[in-house]
C-alpha cells in the first residue's frame, strides 16, 4: 500500500492513507455492512438491492487488491446463506481478475480460493448461468482460457444438480462448443506446436470436463431411465459437434509424430466417447440419411442436416486414420464399406476448403485400395452416389485451384475406373462423357476406352462392352464435334485428339474382315460427322488466326513499339491485357496446335485409304 507522507513545521508527521487504500477500506465497509444486515433477514426477505449492493462491494474488493478480505467474509459460516444467494454475482468480477493476474501471483491464488468457496456455497442453478455467461462473454484472445479456467467449477455445479443434470450437460457444451467455433483451427505445423490461442489445449480439457457424465451413462446403460437417456443423448450431440469443429478441417498429418498431434488425441477421445456410449458401430454404419441403426431416431431428424459432415469426418478418421478402429468390427467386404462411405465421400468433395476436400480424397482412395481391380460390379452405379462421386472428382479435377488436389482427384478417378467390372466401366465412361462438359477429362476418358478396347482385342475374349455393337454405340459419342464445323477446336483440342488417336488405333489393330470393334461398319458416319467437320473447322480457325497475326504484326510496325499493352479475345473469351509481343506468342501456339491436328487427321485419312485399298485389291484378286 501506498502511505503518502506530510510533515509539518513543527516536526510532527501524519500518514494519510492514498485514494486507493482509502477507496479499498470504504468497499470492505460497505461489504461489512451489507453483510451486517443480511445476516439478520431470513433469505426471503432479501432484496434486488441486496443483491445489488453486495456485488458492487465485493467487485470494489477484487479491484482494489483486497480478495483476502472478501475471502474471509465468504468462508464466514454466519455468511452461508448470504453468500449461497448472492455469491453466484461475484462470478464476473472474479473471472475478469484471474485472468489479469500471472500465474504465480498470490492475488490470483487467493481469487481461485474464493471461485471454489463459491462453487461449493453457492446456489448451483444460479452458479452454473454465471459460469456460462461469462464463457458467452470471453473476448476471443480469452476464450479458451476463460473456458478452461471454468470447466472444473462448472463440472462441480452440474453434479450437484441431479435432477436436470442433463439438460445442464448439453447447455454446457453447446455454449462452449459454439464460443470455441469462433476460434481458427491451428493449420500449419507452426501454428499447431504453438496453438496460440490454446484452442487444442481447451478441446482436450472439454473432454476431460464430460468424464464423470460419459461414466454415469455407461453405469446405467441397462437402465431405460429417461433422464440416462437424455443424457446419453446430449453426449451424442457433443461427439458430433465435435466431429465437425474442430476435427473437421483439423490436418492431422501435418506433424512428423502424428501421434503426438493433440487434436488427434482429441478425435481419439471423441471416439473413445462414442464407443462407451454404444454409438460408434451405429454412427459409422448410418450412412447420412439411412439411420436404421441408431436407437434415437428423434435426434436424427432434428439434427440430420448438421450430422452429415460430423459422420463424413467420422469415417475419415477411422478408415484413413484408423482412430478407434479396435472398436469397428472387420466382417464387413470392401464394396460394402465403400458403399457405406459414397454419401460420406460426396459430401466432403462438395466442400472447397482444402483440408476437408483433402479428406474427401483420402477416404474414397482408402476405401478403394481395400478393393481389387474389375471386382465392382456395375450395379452398384445404379446408385446416385456412385455416380455423382466421379462427377464431384470431375470438379476437383477441374476447378480446384490447388494442384495437388487436382492431382490426387485424378488419381483417384483412375483407381475408381479401375475397379469397376467391365460393364460398370463402359457405363462409367459413357456418363463422363455426357456430364463432363471438359474437353480434358473428356480426352482422358477416351483414351481409357482406348486402353480397354486394347485389353479386349489382346485376350481374344468375346467382350461385349468393348466390341461389337456395345462399342459402337460408345464410339458415336467420341467421335462427334458438338458443333459441327463450327466447335472452337482450340478449347476441344484434347478430346479430338485423343478421338483422333483412338480413331488411328481402330484402324491399325481391326482390319475390315474382323471389324471386331465394329469401326469399319460405322466408317462412314465417321467421315461424315467427325472428320469432314474437323477438315472444315481447320480450315476456318487457320485461317482466322493467320490474318490475326498479320493485323498484330502490322499493328506492331504502325506503332514502332513491341511493349504496347492491349488485348486479344481468344476461344470467345477476352484475356487479360498482354503485349502484342505476347500475344503473338498465343496466337502462334494456337496455331501450332492446329497444325498438330491436322497432321494427325491426314495420317488416320491415310490409315484409312490403304486399308480400303488393300480390302479392294485383295476383292479385286479374288475375283
Amino acid at each position: 500500500m501506498r502511505i503518502v507522507r506530510w510533515r509539518l513545521p513543527f516536526g510532527v508527521r501524519i500518514e494519510l492513507l492514498s485514494q486507493q487504500q482509502s477507496e479499498g477500506i470504504m468497499a470492505i465497509d460497505e461489504l461489512q455492512a451489507i453483510v451486517q444486515r443480511c445476516q439478520i433477514l431470513e433469505e426471503e426477505n432479501f432484496r434486488a438491492e441486496d443483491f445489488n449492493l453486495f456485488q458492487v462491494a465485493g467487485q470494489k474488493c477484487l479491484e482494489e487488491g483486497y480478495a483476502a478480505q472478501l475471502l474471509e467474509v465468504i468462508q464466514n459460516e454466519k455468511n452461508k446463506v448470504i453468500v449461497k444467494n448472492m455469491g453466484w454475482n461475484l462470478v464476473c468480477p472474479l473471472v475478469r481478475c484471474i485472468l489479469s493476474y500471472k500465474q504465480e501471483d498470490d492475488k490470483r491464488e487467493r481469487c481461485l480460493k474464493i471461485l471454489d468457496q463459491l462453487v461449493q456455497l453457492s446456489n448451483p442453478k444460479e452458479l452454473l448461468l454465471g459460469v456460462l455467461e461469462q464463457i458467452e462473454q470471453a473476448p476471443g484472445e480469452q476464450i479458451s482460457e476463460t473456458i478452461m479456467l471454468l470447466l472444473q467449477p462448472l463440472q462441480t455445479v452440474i453434479l450437484k444438480l441431479h435432477g436436470k443434470k442433463s439438460y445442464s450437460v448439453g447447455l454446457s457444451l453447446s455454449t462452449i462448443l459454439n464460443r470455441l467455433s469462433l476460434l481458427p483451427v491451428p493449420y500449419t505445423k507452426d501454428q499447431i506446436q504453438e496453438d496460440k490461442l490454446h484452442l487444442c489445449q481447451c478441446c482436450n480439457a472439454v473432454v476431460d470436463f464430460t468424464k464423470p457424465f460419459v461414466d454415469e451413462v455407461v453405469k446405467n446403460m441397462k437402465t431405460s431411465e429417461s433422464g440416462e437417456r437424455e443424457l446419453k443423448e446430449e453426449l451424442l450431440k457433443f461427439c458430433l459437434k465435435s466431429l465437425k469443429y474442430p476435427l473437421l478441417t483439423a490436418q492431422l498429418d501435418q506433424l512428423e509424430d502424428i501421434e503426438e498431434h493433440p487434436l488427434r488425441h482429441f478425435a481419439a477421445e471423441i471416439l473413445g466417447i462414442l464407443s462407451d456410449i454404444g454409438e460408434f458401430t451405429p454412427a459409422v454404419f448410418s450412412h447420412g440419411s439411412h439411420s436404421q441403426n441408431w436407437d434415437n431416431h428423434e435426434f436424427l431428424d432434428i439434427d440430420r442436416n448438421d450430422s452429415v459432415d460430423s459422420l463424413a469426418c467420422l469415417s475419415y478418421l477411422v478408415f484413413v486414420q484408423y482412430i478407434g478402429i479396435d472398436c469397428f468390427p472387420m466382417i464387413f467386404s470392401p464394396s460394402y464399406l465403400l458403399q457405406c462411405n459414397m454419401l460420406h465421400v460426396e459430401v466432403l468433395l462438395k466442400r472447397t476448403e482444402e483440408s476437408i476436400l483433402a479428406k474427401g480424397l483420402d477416404l474414397f482412395e482408402n476405401c478403394l485400395l481395400r478393393m481389387d481391380n474389375n471386382s465392382l460390379l456395375h450395379q452398384y452405379l445404379e446408385f446416385r452416389n456412385f455416380i455423382t462421386a466421379s462427377q464431384d472428382l470431375v470438379k476437383v479435377m477441374t476447378l480446384c485451384p490447388i494442384e495437388d488436389l487436382r492431382k490426387k482427384s485424378l488419381n483417384v478417378l483412375q483407381l475408381y475406373i479401375d475397379k469397376f467390372d467391365t460393364e460398370g466401366k463402359y457405363t462409367l465412361f459413357r456418363c463422363l462423357l455426357k456430364t463432363s462438359n471438359h474437353a480434358g477429362v473428356e480426352g482422358y476418358v477416351i483414351q481409357n476406352i482406348k486402353n480397354q478396347i486394347d485389353l479386349s482385342l489382346k485376350r481374344g475374349q468375346d467382350n461385349k462392352w468393348f466390341t461389337g455393337h456395345q462399342l459402337v454405340s460408345l464410339l458415336d459419342e467420341v467421335f462427334c464435334l458438338p458443333e459441327g464445323a463450327e466447335t472452337d477446336l482450340l478449347q476441344s483440342s484434347d478430346r479430338i485428339m485423343a478421338a483422333l488417336n483412338l480413331l488411328r488405333y481402330l484402324v491399325i489393330k481391326d482390319n475390315e474382315h474382323d471389324n471386331q470393334t465394329g469401326v469399319w461398319t460405322i466408317l462412314t458416319k465417321v467421315t461424315q460427322n467427325f472428320l469432314k467437320p474437323l477438315h472444315t473447322g481447320l480450315n476456318m480457325s487457320k485461317a482466322h488466326y493467320e490474318a490475326e497475326i498479320k493485323n498484330k504484326k502490322e499493328n506492331r510496325r504502325e506503332s514502332h513499339t513491341s511493349n504496347t499493352v492491349c488485348s486479344v479475345t481468344v476461344s470467345g473469351e477476352k484475356m487479360p491485357n498482354m503485349s502484342a509481343e505476347t500475344q503473338l506468342q498465343v496466337l502462334h501456339s494456337a496455331l501450332f496446335t492446329f497444325d498438330l491436328i491436322e497432321s494427325v487427321l491426314a495420317r488416320v485419312e491415310e490409315l484409312i485409304e490403304v486399308k480400303i485399298k488393300a480390302v479392294t485389291d485383295e476383292n479385286i484378286g479374288v475375283k
